[in-house]
């Protein structure tokens, strides 16, 4: 069958497309297209040369790994070659992929979104670490690692288990969602482009050349020490010595997690999973989310469920790895020019994506903080399509160096409001231009100012009146991990304040069903019968009204207080009037909150209007003093219980207030002092840490013993005594 041109000619641009996303981002770390687009560049190439086979060559994309290994580094050749995995994106492609390879004992694990290498070991030593480049070879990277902890430079001997005279481990670098954050703050700090994605980061970090920063640093000595400009001298060596400090610091952070072995002379290897708790024996950092699982029903289950969770995983991830779990089977199956047909990624949608910015806008928060507000060209990013997402401050804006009309890295991450990362610069064409941060509220007019001089945000200091505040206020209020009144969003809370059926948040609670029959958005029909709307608001004040005093505390909305900080004040002080009375130096003795949360607090309270708010409450009958149980059980009296990960039968708030009603303190870190670590799926680094410190580990079952039957019953549970 002939093919037609347009076909040949959409091929070779695929091709083309393709190879430049390659260079850029495996080489450069840099790149300028999303994942999600070349995922789709990819399989629309795949999709041509399936209806035109005579299309495929042997440079095709299709038909290698990609990732050349670049001219600045000395190339390694990689005793064994390290693949690719072909992708699949939805579950009629799994159903195809499973009907491939046929039934078997399936191992799940986690696709981490970082960098992969090749780490080699002879007689346990640790001697070269590569990454993956091309697949055949690599780029030597082994400078690197006197700086990275995150990898044993030896071996541990395990019993049973003789370690192999040469070994091949392969893994993925990454940065935590938490360290990557922090190096991106640290790199647009000195002026750089920041990471579009962990993956580029870690590979930015690994990839750099130590061996040429401590040379730099020890010709800049060389100069310093010798004639002339002293000053100009010392300064270009403090310069290169903290250049090479910020590099080490950063290799120190990278994480590693182990998932598969090449050579293992005299190894005998059963299966992927004993290969795992084989390296586990040795040392090596293994991942606790592998799962071996004996059906495709369970591994849907298995990619639903982190699907749900991914956001809670202290770690970037894109996807499911899907391996046969058997060696032997592995081996039948066998692979393609590029891929292991015995291996798959099923791909979640991607929290990173590419669009167009078209304006910034300001939004106004409840404590009169001004962020702009991105307009971006509507794209589908995490299953649901974004057009608008933050940039958090003007200095934010100037930092990442965005301008209106860039083509722009934007990431969502969970509930989390989708977020501008950063400008793709190489695109720029001249017309793009500068944002400027207004100087008048856009919601009631008044001057915007930062509050205090070191301050990095402008605020709207017209607090109490402020439209956008208010409402903002009574939203928050409302929410759920507040005073959880349902009834209480956004269009509610507008109607309250434009129909003037209350003038601030202290009214709220003295509410009745004629004040809300003066707004048309509580009634109903021409004779305006109270909507059902209405009666669900009113019940549920009544409701709320009786909620633990730190609710009432976070309900206030002082600047910093959330669910964490409220409950430890209530542990100090009783009733809102003790809060109201303490003196800065008392707030900030609370475990937890410290010289500016207590300052914060001290603040808040000497308002005249804020004070008006509560006596307005507690006129309507709101109870502001912490009912704390006068007779029956108090089992975690003194106990201090760290909850962590995802529990099905309880929210964290609620878990914390279950934790405090009975006695016990509600902690957000594990530390020795910790008597009880509660963990869930995606319990991440504080369940590690518990076991590092030998704290007890609970789940969801011996949590509710402990709640029920206290500490001597939950140790029993997990055979302690």
């Amino acid at each position: 069958m002939a093919i037609p041109a347009a076909s040949r000619k959409r091929r070779d641009e695929l091709v083309d497309l393709i190879e430049m996303a390659r260079t850029n981002y495996y080489q450069h770390d840099k790149p300028t297209i999303s994942d999600a687009d070349y995922d789709a560049y990819f399989q629309e190439l795949v999709a041509l040369e399936t209806a035109f086979p005579e299309l495929v060559t042997g440079d095709s994309p299709t038909q290698s790994v990609g990732g050349e290994a670049s001219g600045e580094f000395g190339e390694f050749e990689h005793p064994t070659r390290m693949w690719s995995l072909d992708n699949v994106f939805d579950e009629a492609e799994l159903d195809a992929w499973f009907a491939r390879v046929g039934n078997h004992n399936f191992l799940c694990e986690l696709k981490i979104d970082g960098l992969a290498i090749n780490a080699v070991y002879r007689n346990g030593e640790l001697e070269t670490l590569a990454t993956r480049g091309s697949g055949a070879v690599g780029e030597n990277v082994t400078a690197s690692l006197e700086y990275l902890t995150c990898i044993p430079k030896r071996l541990k001997v395990a019993k049973g288990v003789e370690i192999p005279e040469l070994l091949e481990v392969r893994g993925e670098v990454y940065f935590s969602l938490e360290e990557f954050d922090q190096i991106n703050l640290e790199v647009t700090a000195t002026g750089r482009t920041a990471f579009a994605n962990p993956r580029n980061a870690a590979a930015g970090t690994l990839r750099q050349r130590i061996d040429n920063r401590i040379e730099a640093v020890a010709e800049a000595q060389k100069r310093a020490t010798g004639k002339g400009d002293d000053s100009k001298q010392a300064a270009s060596l403090a310069k290169h010595i903290e250049e090479l400090d910020r590099a080490k610091s950063a290799l120190a952070r990278l994480g590693l997690i182990v998932h598969g072995i090449g050579i293992h002379d005299g190894l005998d290897i059963s299966a992927q999973s004993h290969a795992y708790e084989i390296l586990k024996s040795w040392g090596l950092p293994t991942s606790e989310r592998v799962k071996v699982i004996k059906s495709a029903k369970e591994v849907k289950e298995y990619i639903t469920y982190f699907g749900e969770h991914r956001h809670e995983i202290e770690h970037d991830i894109d996807g499911v790895v899907i391996k046969v779990d058997s060696l032997s089977e592995q081996a039948e199956l066998g692979f393609t020019a590029r891929a292991p047909r015995w291996a798959t990624a099923y791909k979640y949608p991607p929290t990173v994506v590419r669009t167009r910015l078209l304006d910034i806008g300001v939004q106004v928060g409840r404590t009169g903080r001004i962020t702009p507000r991105a307009q971006v060209e509507p794209v589908l990013v995490a299953g649901s399509t974004v057009s608008f997402a933050t940039l958090h401050n003007g200095y934010e804006v100037e930092r990442k160096g965005v301008l209106l009309g860039d083509m722009v890295f934007l990431r969502k991450a969970g509930d989390v409001i989708p977020e501008i990362l950063g400008p793709v610069v190489e695109l720029r064409d001249g017309s793009e231009r500068q944002f400027k941060m207004p100087t008048k509220c856009p919601e009631c007019g008044s001057k915007l100012a930062p509050e205090k001089e070191d301050d990095k945000d402008l605020r709207c200091l017209n607090t109490r009146s402020c439209p956008a505040q208010l409402r903002g206020r009574l939203e928050h209020l409302g929410s759920r991990s507040v005073l959880d009144i349902e009834g209480l969003g956004e269009k509610a809370a507008r109607a309250l304040l434009e129909d003037k059926v209350i003038s601030d948040e202290g009214d709220l609670f003295r509410l009745t069903a004629q004040d809300l029959a003066k707004s048309d958005f509580f009634v109903k029909g021409t004779d305006r019968e109270l909507a059902e709307n209405a009666k669900l608001l009113l019940a549920q004040l009544e409701i709320a009204k009786t909620k633990p005093l730190w609710r009432f505390i976070c309900a206030l909305s002082i600047r910093h207080i959330g669910p964490p900080t409220a409950q430890a004040l209530t542990r100090q002080f009783h009733s809102i009037d003790e809060l109201a009375t303490a003196k800065s130096a008392e707030l900030a003795n609370v475990e937890g909150i410290g010289v500016t949360i207590a300052a914060s607090v001290a603040e808040w309270f000497t308002e005249d209007w804020h004070l008006e708010i509560i006596e307005k409450w507690r006129a309507a009958g709101v109870q502001l003093v912490e009912q704390v149980q006068a007779s029956g059980p108090q089992p975690l009296a003194g106990l201090t219980v760290v909850v962590t990960g995802t529990l099905e039968d309880f929210t964290r708030d609620g878990a914390a207030e279950a934790i405090t009603t009975r006695g016990g303190k509600a902690s957000g870190s594990v530390s020795k002092n910790t008597d009880f670590v509660v963990v869930g799926p995606g319990a991440g680094s504080k369940e590690a840490k518990a076991m590092e410190l030998g704290r007890p580990i609970l789940d969801e079952v011996g949590f509710k013993i402990l709640l029920d039957d206290g500490p001597a019953a939950a140790l029993a549970h997990l055979g302690l005594s």
